[in-house]
């Protein structure tokens, strides 16, 4: 299902390209390790990658979206996927269809504890089933669904329901280990918030992008009498 983008959407794809290029212009030339959340699309049961963002994406009615958090290396970033398999029928299967809305399932994989920042723990793989409006982004389901999220300036989006509580994008200077499917490198001393991932990681790696995603939703709301309601 394809819409054309209005005028929010429009803006949140020129930001997002913003800081993408924001980012990539602050990334130290040596570095080629980094901690970020990406964005993957389930098909058929498995995990695809994506060069495009949450904030301007429209899942389909039965789409299932999967958000990784890991340390990512350039050369193994698309073989880290969320560790949960992209199952709509057993996410949503206690949420009716109702017309006019669509049911987009969220699988949310918070990584391991070798992903982590110092002193953080990450949660366990959640997952969701989001119903809404039939326009609606991936960036407006992982507001409702998945609260609170935290944006850098630039638009990257640096934590969901809260995790990690620091850091942005950094990069990890400990590359002893490479990210897999079930772990990452050791965390190092990474640059915090100052840094960001090359462009080719971004583009690649399916890093979420979607400044003002939260705030978009929440206007949509006010909007809406009464709004929808996950189930």
């Amino acid at each position: 299902m394809k819409h054309s983008l209005g005028p929010i959407s429009r803006s949140l794809a020129a930001v997002a390209t913003a800081g993408m290029l924001a980012l990539a212009s602050a990334a130290p030339a040596h570095a080629d390790d980094y901690r970020y959340w990406s964005l993957r699309h389930g098909e058929k049961g498995t995990w695809r990658t994506t060069a495009e963002g949450p904030g301007t994406y429209r899942p389909a009615d039965g789409a299932v979206e999967g958000l990784r958090f890991a340390v990512f290396h350039a050369d193994t970033k698309e073989s880290v996927v969320p560790r949960a398999p992209a199952d709509f029928e057993a996410i949503c299967a206690s949420t009716p269809a109702e017309a006019g809305t669509k049911r987009v399932a969220l699988v949310l994989d918070f990584g391991t504890a070798r992903d982590a920042p110092s002193g953080e723990k990450p949660p366990a793989v959640r997952s969701h089933c989001v119903q809404l409006p039939p326009e609606a982004t991936t960036a407006e389901a992982l507001a409702k669904a998945a609260p609170p999220l935290r944006y850098a300036p630039s638009g990257l989006l640096c934590a969901i329901a809260g995790y990690p509580r620091h850091g942005c994008g950094e990069a990890v200077t400990d590359s002893s280990e490479r990210a897999s499917g079930t772990g990452s490198p050791r965390s190092g001393s990474g640059s915090g918030s100052g840094g960001g991932p090359s462009a080719g990681l971004l583009l690649g790696g399916g890093i979420v992008v979607a400044l003002a995603g939260a705030a978009v939703w929440q206007a949509r709301r006010r909007r809406r009498a009464g709004g929808f309601t996950e189930r």
